[in-house]
């Protein structure tokens, strides 16, 4: 059986809808406990810090 074929050209990948991205996160929390969030999302200035700080801590610095 031969492999698929590739293509040297990047695949164009539409961007997420809102309520795609919603559903994602919904699906994500259900099925493995994980919470996304974007900083922009928490109120409260304390938390939304803490959560920047051990993202970075983590993962790294973002890019600017």
């Amino acid at each position: 059986m031969k492999p698929p074929l590739r293509s040297a050209w990047p695949q164009v990948r539409r961007a997420t809808r809102p309520e795609e991205l919603e559903a994602m996160r919904r699906r994500a929390w259900m099925e493995q406990g994980v919470v996304t969030l974007a900083p922009d999302e928490v109120a409260d200035g304390w938390l939304r810090q803490a959560l920047l700080s051990l993202a970075v801590r983590r993962w790294g610095a973002r890019p600017s």
